[in-house]
C-alpha cells in the first residue's frame, strides 16, 4: 500500500493564512511610513504656515487698510490710498533709486572681485588655506560688528581719512555727505560678503577637470585664453547661483543702513527694506508698510523673471 504526502493545496488555510498575514504586515508597514512622513512634515509645515504663508496673506490684506501697529481701533479698508500716498512720497522714490543703484553696482563688482580671489586661491601655492580663512572671516563675523567697525573707520578723523591724508588726499566725512554715503556702504558691503561668494566660485572651479587645462596648455593657450575658453564656460551653473544670491542679498540691504546712517543723510542711503521697517515699526503705519512690501515683492518678482529668462538653458536649433 503506497502512501503519499499530503500537501496543502493553493487555497488551503495554511497558505491563505500566510498570504493574509503578509498583506496585513504590508498594509501596516505602509501606514507606519505614512504616519512617519506626516509626523516629519508637520513641524516644517507649521513653520512655513506661521512665518511665510500667513504673513504674506496678511500683507496683501493690510496693504489696503489704514491699520496701525498699536491702535485701539481696528483698521478700515481704504482701497488704493496707501499706494497713492506711496507713489507721491519722495522718500519712497529715493529708497527705490538707492536700492536699484546698490544692486546694479554690487552684483557685477562683488562677483568679479570674488571670482578673481577664487582663481588666485585655487592656484597651487603655499598658504592658500590661510588666505581662504582670512577672506572668509568677514562673512562669519556679525554684520552688526562689521558695521560698527566701519562706522568708526568712516568718521572724519577715522582710519580711512588718516590713510588718505598720508598721500595728500583730504577725505570727506563719508557717512555725513549725501554724495559719498551710499558709496561708503557699497564698499563695506562688498568687503563683507565677497568671502562667501569666493567660496562658491572656488567650489565651481574645483569641479572643472584638470585634463581640460592640460589640453589647452598643449594647444598653446595662454592663461587668459584658458580662462575664457575653459574656466568661464565651466562655471555656468555657479554663475547662475552667484547671480541669484548676490541679487537677493542686495535687494535686502538693511542692517548696514540701520546701524551706520539710519537712511540719511537726506535719504541718500534709505532702501525699500529700511523704509518698510521704519514705517511699520517706528512710525507704526502697518498698512503703509504693507503697501511698500507689495511693491517690493513685485520688483523682486520682475527681476527674478528677467534673471530666469537670461540664464535659462537655450535649446540648440534643429
Amino acid at each position: 500500500m503506497s502512501t503519499t504526502l499530503d500537501r496543502p493545496s493553493a487555497d488551503s488555510p495554511t497558505r491563505s493564512g500566510t498570504g493574509v498575514d503578509r498583506r496585513a504586515r504590508r498594509i501596516k508597514g505602509q501606514r507606519t511610513e505614512r504616519f512617519t512622513a506626516v509626523a516629519m512634515f508637520l513641524p516644517a509645515a507649521a513653520l512655513i504656515l506661521t512665518f511665510l504663508i500667513i504673513p504674506i496673506a496678511l500683507t496683501f490684506v493690510l496693504a489696503f487698510t489704514n491699520t496701525r501697529l498699536i491702535s485701539p481701533e481696528p483698521g478700515q479698508f481704504i482701497g488704493l490710498e496707501n499706494f497713492s500716498n506711496l507713489f507721491s512720497d519722495d522718500t519712497f522714490w529715493a529708497s527705490l533709486r538707492n536700492t536699484i543703484v546698490f544692486t546694479v553696482v554690487i552684483v557685477p563688482v562683488q562677483s568679479a572681485i570674488a571670482l578673481a580671489i577664487a582663481v588666485l586661491v585655487n592656484s597651487k601655492v603655499r598658504g592658500t588655506t590661510f588666505f581662504r580663512t582670512i577672506y572668509f572671516l568677514p562673512v562669519v563675523t556679525s554684520i552688526v560688528v562689521v558695521s560698527m567697525l566701519w562706522l568708526f573707520m568712516y568718521q572724519k578723523d577715522g582710519l580711512i581719512n588718516l590713510l588718505l591724508a598720508k598721500v595728500g588726499i583730504q577725505g570727506p566725512d563719508w557717512l555725513a555727505d549725501p554724495q559719498w554715503a551710499l558709496f561708503a556702504i557699497i564698499v563695506m558691503s562688498i568687503w563683507q560678503a565677497m568671502g562667501f561668494h569666493m567660496i562658491i566660485w572656488l567650489s565651481g572651479l574645483q569641479t572643472i577637470p584638470a585634463e581640460l587645462y592640460e589640453a589647452a596648455s598643449l594647444d598653446g593657450a595662454s592663461p587668459w585664453q584658458q580662462f575664457v575658453n575653459v574656466t568661464w564656460p565651466g562655471l555656468r551653473a555657479t554663475r547662475v547661483f552667484i547671480l541669484i544670491t548676490i541679487t537677493i542679498a542686495a535687494f535686502g540691504l538693511f542692517s548696514q543702513v540701520n546701524i551706520m546712517t539710519q537712511g540719511g543723510p537726506l535719504d541718500s542711503t534709505s532702501t525699500l527694506v529700511y523704509l518698510t521697517v521704519r514705517s511699520g515699526f517706528q512710525q507704526q503705519q502697518t498698512g503703509y508698510a504693507s503697501a511698500i512690501s507689495l511693491v517690493f515683492f513685485v520688483l523682486v518678482l520682475v527681476v527674478t523673471l528677467v534673471q530666469n529668462f537670461l540664464t535659462r538653458d537655450k535649446e540648440p536649433r534643429r
